[in-house]
């Protein structure tokens, strides 16, 4: 039996714990810092890396690794210095997330396929570039900026007005120093996700996210409003492309450059003619992607995660996953993904509707309330033995949940519903 400490405060971090809770193998579980759904929470910062430390040693922990921010703070290297049991990529590996400009030059120069970029830190001459081209363009923000630092343009005035925000207002703060200009391929995108310990890597469930905070993809980025698995999109042929063109070019070629890359390697992938297109890496699970992936894992994560730590994973079959769909709607609240009230009492939680699971993010407890404190507030999943009741599921359970500025996308999964007709 084995105590597991899950850094994080998300609704990945709330699906993470809720399967490990569910192995034989696994007696505690704590959280750090939690949400107003988990329990065991930890007051220590996801950031504050020797607290983090010191508690897993006091408990005897195996520590799982949410989000991106401790990851790129090293936060598995000071834990592995320590002799303490930990998931995730070093900080070398996780730069495939932390800077998009490293990501974007180690795949231009191992043949990883992307599309054609620029960098870029000054404001004059990315607006002369992007003045000569004549495809769309997309701009990024080079560090991390919580799914937020990209922006895709549909006209030049669109790029300029992205390289002012970015690089003269410093939105973006630090992250927005250095830009990207990538070309805009247009055509489906898809997640795929897998699970590494630096030799082997098995695929998870795949699935699409809706990253615009509107139905229809209108309206600025979000961190993600929901998601869907398994999604047609990426049929068994894509799969294995995927799989050996990016997941397995990507780990080998990172050996080959000395970095082993331990944990989840997340790509987001965009479908065109027929060809995977890396659009980022993320060295994590995807927060929604994370909830309905968890929902349908048939097999024990935490055989999983011991096994990536140990570089042992060839030594497991891989990954058994349940026949059912599986659909996360995220409320939110209004506002978001820009300013938004706080402290509303949230309602209706109560209700047990079978199939489905709320998952916190954006909450907190406080005298017997469970009260919003983020804009992404919770993430609604249920499965169903199609998408279409996966999707009635969720949003039924979606109805009886309030608070005064909840909102949500009505049309989660509908992507899938299109493609699968």
């Amino acid at each position: 039996m084995v105590n597991v400490l899950v850094v994080g405060s998300g609704g990945r971090e709330h699906a993470l714990g809720w399967k490990l809770a569910q192995s034989s193998k696994v007696d505690k579980i704590y959280f750090a810092p939690g949400n107003g759904g988990t329990s065991h929470n930890v007051d220590i910062s996801s950031e504050d890396i020797e607290g983090l430390a010191t508690f897993a040693k006091e408990n005897n922990c195996v520590t799982v690794v949410g989000p991106e921010v401790p990851l790129s703070m090293g936060i598995v290297d000071e834990f592995t210095k320590r002799g303490l049991r930990i998931f995730g990529p070093t900080k070398s590996a996780a730069q495939l997330e932390s800077s998009k400009i490293w990501a974007k030059n180690f795949m231009k120069r191992n043949g990883i396929l992307t599309a054609r970029f620029e960098v870029f830190d000054d404001p004059k001459k990315a607006i002369e570039y992007a003045k000569s081209v004549d495809y769309p363009l997309v701009v990024k923000a080079d560090g991390l900026a919580a799914g937020k630092g990209v922006i895709v343009c549909n006209d030049s005035s669109e790029v300029i007005d992205a390289i002012d925000k970015i690089l003269v207002k410093k939105n973006f703060g630090n992250a927005g120093s250095n830009i990207i200009l990538e070309e805009r391929i247009d055509g489906v995108e898809a997640s795929f996700i897998a699970l590494s310990d630096g030799n082997t890597a098995y695929q998870m469930a795949t699935s699409q996210d809706h990253k615009r905070i509107y139905d229809n993809d209108k309206g600025p980025n979000t961190g993600g409003m929901g998601t869907y698995s398994p999604t047609p999109v990426i049929d068994d042929a894509t799969a294995n492309e995927i799989q050996k063109n990016v997941i397995e070019k990507t780990i080998s070629s990172m050996k080959k450059e000395g970095i082993v890359f331990k944990g989840f390697l997340y790509a987001g992938i965009m479908l065109k003619d027929g060809k995977p297109y890396v659009l980022e890496f993320n060295a994590r699970m995807g927060d929604p992607e994370c909830q309905p992936i968890m929902m349908r894992m048939d097999s024990d994560l935490i055989d999983y995660i011991q096994a990536s730590i140990d570089g042992t994973l060839s030594t497991l079959s891989p990954i058994s996953w349940k026949k059912q769909s599986a659909v996360c709607v995220i409320l939110a609240s209004k506002g978001y993904p820009e300013s938004y009230p706080k402290n509303e009492e949230i309602l209706g939680l109560d209700d047990s509707t079978p199939n489905s699971q709320v998952f916190h993010s954006g909450t907190r407890k406080e005298g017997g309330k469970v009260l919003t404190s983020g804009g992404r507030v919770l993430g609604v999943t249920a499965v169903g033995d199609t998408l279409e009741f996966a999707i009635k599921n969720a949003y039924a359970r979606v109805d009886k949940i309030s608070w005064p500025s909840k909102y949500y996308r009505t049309d989660i999964g509908k992507k899938g519903l299109i493609l699968h007709e």
